[in-house]
């Protein structure tokens, strides 16, 4: 296996971004990371996109944020209808066939439009649960329930992640959510979809983030201290939601240990966890422990952006690690209600 690292990071997060397409907000974060390694667009090896084209509301919409890349002349380039980490994986098996060394990875996501909450609806079983129309919120609630019922968490403890996401989003210039504000009076908050209180739920955002992958040496001629991937896997529970078990994120707890979470301590973890459930099912899929921080960004609950959340997880680790605070990281992804699908990618530095 080759040695591939992550050497450059961008990333722009908003509430709401009305007055840009996603071309417009994505060309500089593209030219921001060309610009940390010095190179140019042909110069990459690869190119591969994340995005969504229902959430963009037009087929084919990731064509023309190609054009923002500057393809011309030709590229060889993929593009994933899935968050941007997948998108990382693709160019992370490209890079390990041996004949390229550097890839360029983004993805963008603009959800301010419409209501996030109803859309993701559509994603679910069009012939049993699609046509009842449950909301993001409403799925996620039940597996809250769920949870409660069977001493998995506690509201407590759900404060008190939601409580720290605030604490650490509090310094991040790129979350959304950053007030701070303690788990007992989060306690007080209204429910949104009992027993989620508004803290429990992610923070909707527009925008991007753009990663710049290198192999072996070429990384470290790129970067003073590469983020070195040492290992990356992606699993997924069924579709169905009546034969999962909402209790647990099973996929997740395959993908850590085929990427080797539990091998050495680990300093950071960023998990992309849309709702304060999300992160405690995460926590003990991946076996972390107090000796861990988690989600120093605020994570997906100080801003969520839809498409991109999962690669800016990596993005964020990949940052500290290459800034010397941490030698070993964690970032996951996931997309589908309940944590269906997830990536787990273990980081470190040299």
């Amino acid at each position: 296996m080759r040695d591939i690292a992550v050497v450059a990071f961008t990333q722009r997060q908003e509430s709401a971004i009305p007055g840009e397409s996603e071309v417009e907000f994505m060309v500089p974060l593209m030219e921001q990371a060309k610009q940390q390694v010095g190179l140019t667009q042909q110069e990459m090896g690869f190119t591969c996109s994340g995005s969504s084209d229902f959430l963009a509301g037009q087929a084919f919409s990731f064509v023309m944020t190609i054009d923002g890349t500057g393809p011309v002349p030709p590229i060889s380039e993929s593009h994933v209808e899935q968050d941007g980490a997948w998108a990382l994986y693709e160019a992370w098996v490209k890079l390990q066939c041996g004949d390229i060394d550097t890839a360029f990875v983004y993805s963008y996501g603009k959800s301010s439009p419409g209501s996030l909450r109803d859309v993701l609806a559509t994603q679910l079983d069009p012939y049993y649960v699609a046509p009842l129309w449950p909301d993001w919120y409403g799925l996620e609630a039940l597996a809250a329930r769920l949870m409660l019922e069977q001493g998995v968490v506690s509201e407590q403890q759900l404060a008190e992640i939601a409580s720290r996401s605030r604490e650490h989003a509090a310094t991040n210039p790129h979350a959304v959510r950053r007030d701070r504000k303690s788990a007992a009076d989060i306690l007080l908050e209204e429910y949104v979809a009992e027993p989620l209180r508004p803290s429990d739920i992610p923070e909707s955002a527009d925008g991007g983030a753009v990663i710049v992958l290198a192999a072996g040496d070429r990384a470290r001629e790129l970067c003073d201290r590469p983020a070195w991937i040492r290992g990356i896997d992606h699993r997924s529970d069924a579709h169905t939601l009546g034969v999962r078990n909402l209790t647990s994120a099973t996929s997740a707890v395959i993908a850590a240990q085929r990427a080797g979470v539990g091998n050495d301590k680990v300093d950071i973890a960023e998990l992309h966890a849309p709702f304060s459930t999300s992160e405690a099912l995460l926590i003990s899929a991946l076996g972390l422990d107090d000796r861990t921080v988690i989600n120093p960004s605020g994570g997906a609950l100080a801003a969520n952006t839809m498409m991109a959340s999962g690669l800016i997880r990596i993005g964020e680790a990949a940052s500290r690690i290459s800034a010397g605070e941490a030698d070993r990281g964690v970032a996951t992804a996931t997309s589908g209600p309940c944590l269906q699908q997830n990536l787990v990618c273990v980081l470190e530095g040299e």
